[in-house]
């Protein structure tokens, strides 16, 4: 697995408790540990929900409570962006790693190219998924990429697109919806497609396609991936607007837990996680 994205360097894994940001369980996971989750849900065989959480998405929950409910019910919820990773260590419980969403579709394609699992693309507009689908393909010539179909989550759609997932049988199931629809959309559905992965991908297939850039390695290393989007796609700004809010409440939270003591249960327990971290 040395070729794929998230690939650890080291088989060490670290557990330790989730953190909540304003509300919203976040999983804390290294790359090692989120992989080896995910590959232990495949094979159980039973339906699972994972969500990838960033600041976008803890804005939307405190506006959306059917999508926080969605987002506090998730099998496994992974930090993605740096906003997490930041709010994350003001809160005192850092997150040992950041998983992009693109580095963990491609990630989990090598899995299933591995593996002999099953792999379904759903959303995102036409034609992007099954070009998504052919440049996956052509980095994992052994992937089974059982279906492609963009679809929409409009009700009427939904039984025949839930039909079509359920005869094509797929381990691993991705929605490019765009959130919160995407993840609303899997928790309506979970257990009639009886996938035991199926995970909200946002713009996932659109940058593996070649549709739209990622930015540089050196503005993912310093967690400016969210300026590389603004000056691409200026139109985004009054999404942008979120992110100063997140700020602001992430503020408010770790100071008000300053005046709140840790229980010493939960003070072992990151302890001990950071032991096995280490």
């Amino acid at each position: 697995m040395s070729t794929t994205p998230l690939s650890p360097r080291s088989p060490q894994s670290a557990v330790l408790s989730p953190v909540e940001v304003l509300g919203v369980r976040v999983d804390r996971l290294t790359a090692a540990a989120a992989l080896a989750r995910l590959t232990a849900f495949i094979e159980s065989g039973l339906p699972h929900q994972v969500v990838t959480v960033n600041p976008e998405f803890i804005i939307q929950a405190q506006e959306h409570p059917a999508f926080r409910e969605v987002l506090r019910r998730a099998d496994l919820a992974l930090a993605d962006g740096v906003g997490l990773v930041w709010a994350g260590w003001l809160l005192g419980a850092p997150l040992p790693a950041r998983l992009p969403g693109v580095d963990l579709v491609e990630t989990l394609a090598a899995l299933a190219a591995e593996r002999g699992y099953r792999v379904f693309l759903l959303g995102a507009r036409e034609g992007i998924a099954a070009r998504a689908a052919q440049v996956l393909r052509g980095r994992f010539p052994a992937l089974q990429v059982v279906g492609v179909h963009s679809g929409s989550p409009a009700p009427a759609e939904e039984d025949e697109i839930v039909e079509r997932i359920r005869a094509a049988r797929p381990h691993l199931l991705f929605v490019a919806y765009g959130a919160p629809q995407q993840d609303l959309w899997i928790a309506r559905h979970l257990a009639r497609l009886e996938v035991p992965v199926a995970m909200g991908v946002g713009g996932a297939f659109n940058y593996i396609a070649g549709g739209a850039r990622r930015a540089p390695r050196w503005m993912r290393r310093l967690g400016l991936e969210w300026l590389h989007r603004l000056v691409r796609e200026p139109w985004r700004w009054r999404r942008m607007l979120r992110l100063p809010r997140f700020a602001a409440l992430v503020l408010r939270e770790a100071a008000r837990s300053r005046l709140v003591p840790v229980p010493p249960q939960d003070r072992a327990r990151d302890r001990n996680g950071e032991e096995c971290r280490r």
